[in-house]
């Protein structure tokens, strides 16, 4: 009976194995913004900086009839007129396992900086970004698809726009 107990214990403690050993994926790498009506808007490259998470925006889709934006014109200190491309977006994401929550998320449409939290799915493959005005309630939260880690040639990534730790 006690063995019987122990098989089904035991492979239990295997399949959560990677999850307890911090093999847990990570929003690092590239991701596809996707709005909700199932537009790219843009891809996002997501780095480990000084023990948070920064995305900056690494290539741009526009839409037809839409103006081409290439500097963040409405952005607001070291980052007004930064160009558009390697632009940092979403800031200061602190990692609590597939949560991230703290940071901030701005659109450059208006220069509004809006507080953010992101989810990773448990696979790695969809990461939910929400950003909010006071409390999480009042926001909106898009899912994002993740790109293979290939997606642009290392030489290709936009290099940050302004600094990370820049306003």
């Amino acid at each position: 009976m006690r063995a019987a107990l122990a098989l089904p214990i035991i492979a239990l403690g295997l399949a959560s194995g990677p999850a307890i050993a911090g093999g847990d994926p990570t929003a690092a790498g590239f991701w596809q913004q996707v709005d909700n009506d199932g537009h790219v808007g843009g891809w996002f490259y997501f780095t480990k900086v000084n023990g948070s998470y920064e995305g900056r925006l690494v290539k741009m889709f526009k839409q037809p009839g839409d103006p081409a934006i290439d500097v963040c014109a409405k952005c607001t200190g070291k980052q007004k007129n930064a160009p558009m491309l390697g632009l940092v977006i979403v800031k200061d994401m602190k990692r609590d396992g597939l949560k991230y929550e703290d940071g901030s998320i701005l659109d450059p449409r208006d220069g509004t900086v809006y507080h953010a939290l992101m989810e990773l799915s448990p696979d790695g493959q969809k990461l939910s970004v929400r950003g909010y005005l006071g409390v999480p309630l009042l926001g909106q939260t898009q899912v994002w698809k993740r790109l293979p880690d290939n997606a642009m040639a290392p030489a290709d990534i936009p290099k940050e726009s302004v600094s990370a730790t820049s306003n």
